[in-house]
């Protein structure tokens, strides 16, 4: 079973009520606490040696990781950071100053974006990792989710993909600003943030109803992807890196189409140091296409999947 079809298993009969919004199955639940024109965003997220970042890692850098990525959650809703407890799960056998630099990592990128970390707890764990659970708000008229998108939306990315196990996955900025923006300016009709890879992510985007054609001349790859490919023939092509790596953390979001020439416009002025880029346009379901020079082919990859990886 993939980690899409295990988790809809899981979450299938969870219990609910008028405060839950958007629950399971979005970047972030959203809840009505009856605070006034608002929303809170609730979300975790954990970060585990082996798998999210190596032995070696500098430790400053998997503290910020792990914070960064909840916080990207947060950005493809639109909303902004509050409040944040972090769970350590430590081994037998840890090195307190490495710990205690992770932990420099979190507080850093936490007094960034204005976000408290307000406790916690500590575990042991069979090998070493972060879980983030973190609280934020929205506006009640403005926050965006996955399901909405419509036949004839454009569908744009921000930033380059592909190639981030190389540095960026450690580095990115979580897009918040950039998000709050689109939500509160724009009709935006769906977003999240591309932590899976393309290929996935896009899917989460579309109903049973609504399929994708992506433009592989539109999808911006980045240098890493280039090189990469360059270096090594035998493997991943730079658009297959730019499709499937993963942890790109850029927002991925689709608008109504004739509106993807002024929401173009205003982007180069509002962010001149971030691209934009129109991929493609969401079509009638389910198939996602690949055009290029020769036609239209099925998009027949995804993503990373946290149960499938060996």
């Amino acid at each position: 079973m993939n980690e899409i079809d295990f988790i809809s298993r899981l979450t299938s009969n969870l219990a609910t009520n008028e405060s839950i919004i958007v629950g399971s199955g979005d970047d972030c639940a959203v809840l009505d606490l009856e605070i006034e024109n608002e929303y809170c965003l609730f979300k975790t997220d954990s970060v585990v040696e082996g798998i999210h970042f190596e032995v070696e890692t500098p430790p400053e850098k998997v503290g910020r990781k792990a914070v960064a990525r909840a916080l990207s959650d947060i950005a493809a809703m639109g909303g902004y950071p509050t409040h944040a407890l972090i769970t350590l799960g430590l081994p037998d056998e840890y090195d307190e100053d490495r710990v205690a630099s992770i932990y420099d990592g979190a507080k850093a990128i936490a007094t960034e974006y204005k976000l408290c970390i307000v406790g916690g707890e500590t575990t042991q764990a069979g090998q070493l990792l972060l879980s983030v659970s973190l609280i934020g708000k929205v506006s009640s008229d403005c926050f965006i989710t996955r399901i909405d998108s419509a036949k004839g939306d454009a569908i744009f990315v921000t930033g380059e993909l592909g190639g981030s196990h190389t540095g960026k996955h450690l580095d990115f900025e979580p897009r918040l600003k950039e998000a709050r923006w689109l939500a509160q300016e724009h009709e935006i009709h769906a977003m999240i943030d591309l932590s899976d890879g393309l290929a996935t992510d896009l899917r989460h985007l579309l109903h049973t109803k609504l399929g994708a054609e992506l433009f592989t001349t539109a999808i911006p790859i980045s240098l890493a992807a280039k090189e990469q490919a360059k270096a090594n023939p035998s493997g991943k092509t730079a658009l297959l890196a730019a499709l499937t790596d993963g942890e790109d953390y850029e927002l991925l979001f689709t608008l109504p189409a004739k509106d993807a020439v002024q929401l173009n416009d205003a982007w180069k002025r509002k962010f001149p140091e971030l691209s934009l880029k129109c991929i493609g346009k969401i079509t009638d379901g389910p198939e996602i296409t690949l055009r290029d020079e020769k036609g239209a082919h099925p998009l027949n990859v995804h993503g990373y999947d946290h149960l499938q990886q060996s």
